[in-house]
């Protein structure tokens, strides 16, 4: 029996129909994800990264292969697994800690309660009656989180949820996820094409190839958390991965690779 939070992706195949043909998109995927670690997918566009992370969530099907969550196999969406997408999908007509408690069935004083604990988790004490449109986009992500977390999800599973957001503002959404996951715990799989994020982030980066999607390498990130961008041993590990996006790296022998 797998632990709590253990995510194992097994020879995961997927193939679509294009102009009457089947075309492969995922080829063999294997991922071994541990109880709270933090995983990073990175690789170009038509990688199929964001199709490997709905299929984790049940969103769609796999051709073939084994997607196992704590042990158990995953066949669909489920509370387990918790979903933060590009777009913050708030409802426009609720408050910040309506948003948060929405389809909760709980009790009303442990909604209040559990609801008064993510807002201090985000940081968004102050804000709990304000709309939307009345915050900005990276509060919103925070609300996003903050609702999804509110389900105690085994797995975070997370499609380039800062990827409309500014410099400046997804640098500090990234630190505060980082507070996050200090503090749950959570088994996290993100979604990213932006290499100083994977290097900022993950204990491991995955990074994938296109046409079809395949696993290159697998990075451990040996670097002490709080991560300073301007160290060199920081920009040495972006440069390692950039090197791999670039077909540069000689089958994965470099020291630190995982093939």
């Amino acid at each position: 029996m797998s632990a709590a939070g253990a995510l194992d992706i097994q020879k995961v195949n997927k193939s679509y129909v294009h102009e009457g043909r089947p075309k492969l998109v995922l080829s063999d995927i294997n991922i071994h994800v541990e109880p709270g670690e933090f995983i990073t997918v990175i690789g170009p566009s038509g990688c199929g990264k964001s199709t490997l992370l709905k299929i984790v969530a049940g969103l769609e099907s796999k051709d073939a292969g084994t997607l196992l969550l704590s042990g158990e196999p995953i066949t669909g969406p489920s509370q387990n697994k918790g979903v933060i997408f590009q777009e913050h999908r708030l409802f426009p007509w609720q408050t910040v800690e309506e948003n948060i408690a929405a389809d909760l069935s709980l009790k009303k004083s442990e909604i209040r309660r559990k609801v008064d604990s993510m807002i201090e988790l985000v940081r968004l004490q102050g804000f709990e009656k304000a709309y939307p449109k009345q915050i900005s986009g990276g509060m919103a992500q925070r609300v996003a989180i903050a609702r999804t977390l509110l389900r105690n999800p085994k797995v975070l599973l997370l499609d380039e949820p800062f990827g409309a957001l500014d410099a400046f503002t997804r640098t500090h959404m990234q630190e505060a996820l980082l507070d996050i996951w200090h503090t749950n715990r959570t088994t996290m799989l993100l979604v990213t094409h932006d290499i100083d994020e994977a290097v900022f982030l993950s204990n491991r980066i995955v990074v994938m190839d296109a046409q079809p999607g395949r696993i290159k390498h697998i990075l451990f990130v040996d670097l002490p958390y709080p991560r300073n961008r301007l160290r060199s041993s920081f920009q040495e590990l972006r440069t390692l991965v950039l090197r791999a996006l670039e077909h540069h790296l000689d089958s994965g022998k470099e020291a630190g690779w995982e093939i």
